[in-house]
């Protein structure tokens, strides 16, 4: 056989066994929460932003696509107490049949969500290619726990990577999640 043939032989064979080869797997501090967390897979594949390789996933793999999940990671708050904190990454999607986004929570001692922002009032759905997204607040001088990720809510798979935590200035907005509905002035009695 000529030398070049099987040269790009070899390089096919390889392809094919890397396409075929399973996402590797996403250990701690990564975690997989949320409504149900069952119906899901976290992971690290090669279809990375700009770089390529170890963006972090988090696809639906059985269920009806009514519910939703959350990869995500918890770290002490302690060098941000106080300060205007964002975390930003790059995120891409396919097929996602309700929503995705980034998200964070600042707990404080007490207080379950203190701070809170998730994206769903600027959603990610359906197939999309690399997108800059997100999430800043403000961190209470109490603060025990900073959570951060991406929710994926139905069916589909959404890609994180390029991930950021930064201290920003007091020029940058907060993201705050509006009312969930228009409240009456006067009760019905």
């Amino acid at each position: 056989m000529k030398p070049h043939l099987v040269v790009m032989a070899a390089i096919a064979a390889a392809s094919v066994i890397a396409i075929a080869s399973p996402a590797k797997s996403l250990g701690e501090p990564w975690i997989k929460a949320g409504e149900t967390p069952g119906q899901y897979e976290i992971g690290v594949d090669a279809e990375g932003y700009g770089r390529g390789g170890n963006a972090k996933f988090l696809r639906q793999v059985s269920g009806d696509g009514n519910g939703w999940s959350t990869l995500m990671q918890q770290i002490s708050p302690v060098d941000y107490r106080g300060k205007r904190v964002r975390f930003s990454a790059q995120v891409r999607t396919r097929d996602i049949s309700r929503w995705s986004g980034l998200w964070m929570r600042v707990d404080s001692p007490g207080k379950h969500g203190a701070s809170f922002y998730n994206s769903q009032d600027k959603p990610i759905s359906g197939t999309t290619g690399w997108q800059p997204r997100s999430v800043t607040l403000d961190v209470p001088e109490d603060a025990s726990v900073l959570a951060f990720g991406v929710i994926g809510a139905g069916k589909g798979t959404v890609w994180i990577d390029d991930l950021k935590i930064e201290v920003v200035g007091k020029d940058v907005p907060v993201d705050s999640m509006g009312p969930a509905q228009k409240l009456a002035t006067k009760p019905s009695l």
